[in-house]
C-alpha cells in the first residue's frame, strides 16, 4: 500500500507545538510578531496573505498585515521594511512574492533585516543554510518538506535524492537540507536541461518535484516504492470541476501514487506546511532576538 503523507496532519501538529512555544514565550513577556507587506491586489497573494493573519490571530501572534497600491514605488516598499526592521514588536518579516514588476524584489529582500528573514531568502541565510549555522533561517517549504520526511519515517541517510527544479525558493535550500549532517542524503539537482530526466529521476528513493509544470513527473520518473514529495501547485481548467478549475501537482498523481511507496498529495501535502513553518521560524526570531 503507498502511504500518502498527509500535510494537514502533520502541519497541525506543527502548529499546535508552535502554539505551546508562544505561550511559553508570552509567559516571559515576549509575543512573537509577524509583519506581512503585501503589494498589489494580485488575488492568490491576498488569500495566501489573508490564511497566513489569520492563523497568526488564532495561535495569539502578534500580526501586522500592510497593503499598499500596486503602483508603490520601490522607495515607499523600502520605508516600510525599514520602519519594521525597526519595530521591536516585529520579530518576522515577509513581503509577499510576486510583487508588481517596477518593485525589485531581490533588493527588497536584501533590505530585510537577516535577524527577522522569517522566508529565509536573504543572502546572510543561505549562507547560514549552505554552512549548517542553526541560527539562520531556512525556507519554509524546504523545511515543510523534511518535515514531512521526518513525520513519514522515511530515510534519509544514504537515500539518493533527486531534487528537480532549481530555484532559491525551494531547489536548491531543499538540496542543501537533503545533503547537511544528519540528513546524508546523496543529492542530485535536476532541471529542464538535464539530459534524460526521466531516467535520472527513476535512480532516487527520494524524487522531490518543485518545476512548476502542472503533472509533468509521469509514472516513468519513478522506480518502483520510490518517496514522491510534490512541492508544485497548479491551477489547471477544467470544464467538469464546480469552479472551472482543479488544483493539481507536478506530479501525475494517480498514475505515481500507484507506483510510488509515499506520496504527498495536491492539495494537502506540501501546501500547509508553508505556512506552519512560517510560524515556526518567527517563533524562533523572537527567541533570538
Amino acid at each position: 500500500m503507498t502511504q500518502i503523507i498527509d500535510g494537514k496532519k502533520v502541519a497541525a501538529e506543527v502548529l499546535a507545538e508552535c502554539e505551546a512555544e508562544i505561550s511559553e514565550l508570552k509567559s516571559q513577556g515576549v509575543t512573537p510578531g509577524l509583519a506581512v507587506v503585501l503589494v498589489g491586489e494580485d488575488p492568490a497573494s491576498k488569500v495566501y496573505v489573508n490564511s497566513k493573519v489569520k492563523k497568526c490571530a488564532e495561535l495569539g501572534l502578534h500580526s501586522e498585515k500592510i497593503v499598499l497600491s500596486k503602483e508603490a514605488t520601490q522607495e515607499e516598499v523600502l520605508e516600510v521594511v525599514q520602519r519594521l526592521n525597526n519595530d521591536s514588536a516585529i520579530h518576522g518579516i515577509l513581503v509577499q512574492s510576486p510583487p508588481p514588476p517596477q518593485i525589485d524584489e531581490e533588493a527588497i529582500v536584501r533590505a530585510i533585516d537577516p535577524a527577522k528573514d522569517v522566508d529565509g531568502f536573504h543572502p546572510e541565510n543561505v549562507a547560514k543554510l549552505a554552512l549548517e549555522d542553526p541560527t539562520g533561517f531556512v525556507p519554509c517549504t524546504p523545511a515543510g518538506c523534511m518535515r514531512l520526511l521526518q513525520a513519514a519515517g522515511i530515510e534519509t541517510s544514504g537515500a539518493n535524492a533527486v531534487v528537480v527544479g532549481r530555484s532559491m525558493i525551494v531547489g536548491k535550500p531543499m538540496a542543501l537540507l537533503l545533503m547537511a549532517r544528519g540528513s546524508d542524503a546523496t543529492v542530485t539537482i535536476a532541471h529542464s536541461r538535464t539530459k534524460d530526466l526521466a531516467g535520472v529521476c527513476r535512480q532516487a528513493d527520494i524524487v522531490v518535484a518543485a518545476i512548476g509544470k502542472p503533472e509533468f513527473l509521469t509514472a516513468d520518473f519513478v522506480k518502483e516504492g520510490a518517496t514522491v514529495i510534490d512541492v508544485g501547485i497548479n491551477r489547471v481548467e477544467d470544464a467538469a470541476a464546480k469552479k472551472g478549475y482543479r488544483l493539481c501537482g507536478d506530479v501525475a498523481y494517480d498514475e505515481v501514487s500507484a507506483k510510488a511507496g509515499a506520496i504527498t498529495p495536491v492539495p494537502g501535502g506540501v501546501g500547509p506546511m508553508t505556512i506552519a513553518m512560517l510560524i515556526k521560524n518567527t517563533i524562533k526570531a523572537a527567541r533570538q532576538a
